[in-house]
């Protein structure tokens, strides 16, 4: 079991209009009819808009499923158990009558308070060859604590381009199943554990196993993209090996006994879905993001593996993230090996960089509100630049759309002025005076 002295280190890790929806929730003694949220009320004019950020041509279907990944680790129960994980998916379809209402996700904050948020995409569209070419799949992998919506306005964009997107429900690791105030801990080791295999079954059932996309997806092609605790995952599961040392064992078990710590290093030091060395790792991921990935801040990695990562990766992160650490993820970056390595960096902006827009219900207290605030940015910013790099980081990496590299080879700054203030080009794909904020690394291809 965790210790008390580990609950800061718990919360560090975790990082308008609407019609009446028609589910009614229980709260308590009273029955509240919840309104569905529009988030993104306002859309910049086309010429504000990153372009990459703008709508894809293809309608969007949403479905959600249940999968099992039979006879996994429990480690709170020390058995092999059946992981149960919901999946929310998205697909490109021009089967979206008019008449049909667009989809809602219905969720809660991290003290439990329910919340409906607007959709863009219709509800169990049907699913229809559309290009003659198949779709390549998206795997989208929340934070700790997190739920499989919190990036819905990345999934829907990615969707309306030309990919299908699975966002998983990482069991044990969800607002609805850890409880802050009283068990903040309850599921963290079942993250730790967790987070890569998920990752990788969810990828092996989409591309191997029939299931109701299976007539549109790429089998063969796919990106995945983590935030917070979702994109530790994803670094090991391109290669990022982790290499957990008594001294973090002990630390994230709580534990003083060396057969409960080597039993842990035992579990955790895996790579690539849960491999040990030497790992493979699935040549169907072409590309991977990683926002604000947890973990370097407590050196989890292997530099040996990071080094022989040949994913095309981009890290993002905020230079003031309290959370991963700016500088631990910019030492993922630096010691990752592949040549089509990059870094976005927010200037001022902490550690919520990925998620939607907080709820209404959110603003109630800070431990909610916390789950999604930027002191010095717009969320909605920051969901609209990243779709712009999320599209071309896939289309160039996943689809091999060369055009769409150009994106991706950027100068330093994209304020419009170098170091003497002397004027520079926007950035590729940014509107005059609208790219403020923001630097960008890239590795040098080898010679």
């Amino acid at each position: 079991m965790f210790t008390k002295s580990l609950i800061s280190i718990a919360l560090l890790c975790l990082g308008t209009t609407g019609a009446i929806a028609a589910d009614s929730i229980n709260n308590g003694t009273l029955k509240k009819s919840l309104v569905a949220e529009q988030l993104y009320p306002n859309t910049l004019p086309k010429e504000a808009l990153p372009e990459l950020a703008q709508t894809g041509i293809y309608q969007v279907g949403v479905k959600t499923v249940n999968l099992i990944n039979k006879k996994q680790f429990n480690p709170s129960t020390q058995t092999l158990t059946d992981r149960k994980l919901t999946v929310e998916v998205w697909y490109p379809t021009n089967k979206t009558p008019n008449i049909k209402p667009k989809a809602v996700y219905r969720n809660e904050t991290r003290l439990g308070l329910p919340f409906i948020l607007q959709g863009n995409a219709t509800r169990n569209a049907e699913v229809v060859n559309l290009t003659g070419q198949p779709f390549p799949l998206i795997v989208l992998s929340h934070g700790y604590t997190g739920y499989r919506t919190i990036m819905f306005y990345l999934a829907e964009h990615l969707a309306s381009h030309g990919y299908v997107v699975a966002a998983i429900d990482h069991t044990d690791s969800t607002n609805a199943d850890v409880d802050m105030v009283n068990a903040p801990f309850s599921g963290f080791f079942s993250t730790l554990l967790n987070r890569s295999r998920d990752q990788q079954f969810t990828l092996d059932y989409f591309t191997d196993a029939d299931n109701f996309v299976s007539s549109i997806i790429d089998t063969k092609r796919a990106g995945l993209i983590g935030y917070s605790m979702g994109g530790y995952g994803a670094v090991n599961t391109v290669g990022g090996c982790y290499q957990f040392t008594p001294q973090t064992a002990a630390t994230f078990t709580g534990s003083k006994d060396l057969n409960v710590i080597n039993g842990a290093i035992t579990l955790l030091n895996t790579c690539a879905g849960g491999q040990v060395a030497p790992a493979k790792v699935d040549p169907k991921w072409k590309a991977m993001i990683a926002m604000a990935p947890w973990g370097e801040n407590y050196q989890l990695f292997d530099p040996v593996a990071l080094a022989k990562i040949t994913t095309p990766t981009l890290y993002v992160a905020g230079d003031l993230d309290d959370i991963s650490g700016y500088k631990g993820i910019k030492s993922l970056y630096q010691q990752t090996g592949g040549d089509k390595t990059y870094m976005l960096t927010f200037h001022n902006a902490r550690h919520n960089i990925a998620p939607h827009p907080a709820p209404q219900i959110a603003y109630q207290n800070e431990i909610d509100l916390g789950h999604y605030f930027e002191p010095a940015w717009s969320n909605t910013q920051l969901n609209t630049i990243n779709k712009h790099f999320a599209l071309a980081m896939m289309d160039c990496h996943v689809k091999n759309q060369q055009d769409k590299c150009a994106y991706l080879q950027l100068n330093a700054q994209s304020n419009e002025q170098d170091s003497q203030g002397n004027p520079t080009p926007a950035w590729k794909g940014f509107p005059h005076r609208y790219a403020t904020g923001m630097s960008w690394d890239m590795k040098a291809a080898k010679q």
